[in-house]
């Protein structure tokens, strides 16, 4: 998300190093988190030319919003071969963001214009449009409510008729505010996030905001012919068949991975 080669710099290289070893390093001596390798089930083609924003599954179905002004798009994919079924152009002064479904409805966001929109799941046909202050990152559901990462260690708890606010969920790691959460999914009544430019996928307790687990996908991809941009980013989980798959921006693949869990 976002530009990366914006952030490795001054405080920002810091925060970046100090956030891995807090995430990798220092918390298997927290009896509260646990941390996940993976082992790879099944890799899926993916295409190259996407800068993953929102990911999802429905149905059977992948579900993907790409970024950039000008280039970004909503897509409606078959899982095992990324064939193109359904796609839209976002319109070209939009960064596209996040994408969640609800109902019969597809929100999306935008990055810095403050404005989502809401569209037809089925026909991808524009419904309506709502604003929102901040930036917009990343949205996922649980069936009752929307989920919004805006780039802040606060996710956005959404009333998906309205698309007013209701509460804010404030993310923390054993008392430290996490940010950057990037793209989101709900998975088994936990929220599972990026974090925006590391390896690192968190699992976040929704109700008290506290990071219970961290999936550490060093190593998924040999990323040594990306550029700095092309960061791990994309998470969907099918609930029907309880498989859960990664990617990236610009990344060949999408991977269904299985956690295992890592000695404290």
């Amino acid at each position: 998300m976002k530009f990366l080669r914006t952030m490795l710099n001054g405080k920002n290289t810091i925060w970046l190093a100090a956030i891995v070893l807090l995430l990798v390093a220092a918390q298997p001596a927290s009896a509260a988190v646990q941390v996940y390798g993976y082992t790879i089930k099944n890799v899926y083609p993916h295409d190259v030319n996407a800068f993953t924003e929102g990911l999802l599954i429905k149905d059977g179905f992948l579900y993907e919003s790409t970024g950039l002004k000008g280039k970004s798009t909503i897509s409606k994919l078959e899982l095992k071969t990324g064939k193109v079924l359904k796609k839209i152009d976002v319109a070209p002064e939009y960064f596209g963001e996040g994408i969640t479904i609800f109902g019969n409805e597809l929100f999306a966001l935008t990055w810095q214009n403050k404005i989502g929109f809401v569209y037809d799941a089925t026909t991808f046909k524009q419904k309506k449009s709502f604003s929102y202050s901040g930036e917009g990152w990343a949205l996922t559901n649980d069936k009752e409510n929307l989920y919004m990462s805006d780039g802040t260690a606060n996710i956005r708890v959404l009333n998906p008729k309205t698309l007013q606010e209701i509460r804010r969920i404030h993310v923390t790691l054993d008392g430290r505010d996490v940010d950057r959460l990037n793209e989101l999914e709900w998975v088994e009544g936990e929220i599972y996030a990026n974090v925006w430019g590391l390896n690192q996928i968190v699992r976040i307790n929704p109700s008290s905001g506290q990071i219970v687990g961290i999936i550490d996908l060093t190593g998924i991809i040999d990323t040594k012919w990306f550029g700095v941009d092309d960061v791990l980013n994309g998470i969907a989980y099918d609930s029907k068949t309880r498989r859960l798959f990664v990617t990236g921006k610009h990344w060949p693949s999408l991977f269904e991975i299985e956690l295992v869990e890592r000695k404290k």
